[in-house]
């Protein structure tokens, strides 16, 4: 906030040293003379002003901030958005130097952004909302239409078998797969995080919860539909030992899914969050993934944040291939009766033989048979200990 001057006894305004050097720093952002062109005569809504400068919304934002703060524009409220428009009552120096500015402003950016303005005055009232940000709707909101609705809604149309996820959290991803899935089997190394899981997927039966390292799991070969690895592969002591325990307990036509941050120089940064390595590129993660018996479907980066250091993530689907007669020094399973967490539990292994699930819609394969340490078809009851 500038402070306000003083008047003279003539009536004018005293500025600063200091304050004139802060008016000169609000006026020398060539964005700001933007909107500030734009709010003149018309108020208008971050979205019209997005659309017209075709700026980011949240450098659209933040620079309608700092304008706002200094007491240059105002806004109001209108429905679920707000309008700005230049204030006709700032303060007399910005006034004053605002005055000089636009006389002597002329520019091809402002023509077109005053261009761009009257056309989408002239459409603002037959044209709809959707018409409005047709081409960027990702980046405006409305009301409801959220990320989070967006992937439950797209969740639904999954079928996909039994799950194992490593590095499970505490349980909102469960939450999300397993009713999709004939099995959720979440396996996590804290006892706390565990504990929240269990009481946040009470209400869910086909779920079952796991201590374990992701190094070293505790499934049988060939256990699982599909493996997620959210988010963990950064905090592995050893990525690819990861991957070839994920490999293993993955069945013929299964898949493993990785998301991941992309290769960064910010480690500094993640390492508070646990953190043992910065990232790995779509190409190291390429050759991890054959290197442990998966044939890589997919491993790109799938997006990018916006703010600084614009962290990227990167996004692998992988099958395994073809196994090999396993030899005295594979990797084996750990165990066929992991130690569940309460409230829930893994069954132990039928003496059965070994029933067959039907074939996955979405990779059309044929039919897996389940071996012995497999988890609970989704039918089945969960133990609960008190």
């Amino acid at each position: 906030m500038i402070a306000a001057a003083p008047e003279r006894r003539d009536g004018r305004e005293e500025v600063s040293l200091e304050a004139s050097t802060a008016w000169l720093h609000l006026f020398g952002d060539a964005t700001r003379l933007r909107l500030l062109a734009l709010l003149e005569e018309h108020e208008l809504s971050v979205a019209e002003l997005v659309v017209i400068t075709e700026l980011p919304q949240s450098r659209v934002s933040t620079h309608l901030g700092r304008l706002r703060e200094a007491g240059l524009v105002h806004d109001r409220r209108a429905g679920a958005s707000s309008l700005y428009r230049v204030n006709a009552a700032m303060p007399p120096a910005a006034s004053t130097l605002w005055r000089l500015l636009r006389a002597r402003l002329e520019d091809a950016t402002l023509r077109a952004d005053a261009a761009r303005r009257e056309a989408l005055l002239a459409a603002r009232d037959t044209q709809s909302w959707p018409e409005t940000v047709a081409g960027e709707m990702e980046r405006h909101w409305s009301p409801g239409r959220t990320w989070e609705a967006l992937v439950h809604g797209l969740s639904a149309l999954l079928e996909l078998g039994d799950v194992l996820d490593v590095g499970c959290g505490d349980g909102w991803s469960a939450r999300l797969v397993a009713p999709q899935a004939r099995s959720y089997t979440g396996l996590d190394r804290s006892e706390k995080v565990l504990a929240a899981a269990a009481r946040r997927t009470a209400d869910l039966p086909n779920v079952t919860l796991v201590p374990g390292e992701m190094g070293a799991l505790p499934f049988a070969d060939g256990s699982f539909d599909q493996v997620l690895l959210f988010h963990v592969l950064t905090h592995a002591e050893d990525p690819a030992r990861a991957l070839a325990e994920a490999a293993r307990v993955t069945r013929a036509g299964g898949r493993v899914v990785i998301v991941s941050l992309a290769a960064h120089a910010q480690l500094e940064l993640t390492a508070p969050y646990g953190h043992r390595h910065a990232g790995f590129s779509p190409r190291a993660l390429r050759s991890m993934l054959r290197a442990a018996g998966l044939e890589s479907r997919r491993c790109e980066v799938t997006s990018r944040e916006r703010k600084a250091p614009h962290f990227e993530a990167l996004t692998a689907i992988a099958t395994p291939v073809a196994r090999r007669a396993a030899s005295p020094d594979s990797v084996g399973p750990r165990s066929t009766s992991p130690r569940s967490v309460s409230p829930h539990s893994v069954s132990p292994p039928s003496p059965d033989p070994a029933p067959t699930h039907p074939a996955s819609p979405l990779r059309g394969d044929a039919p897996v048979a389940s071996p012995a340490g497999a988890p609970p078809a989704a039918s089945s009851k969960r133990k609960r200990s008190r």
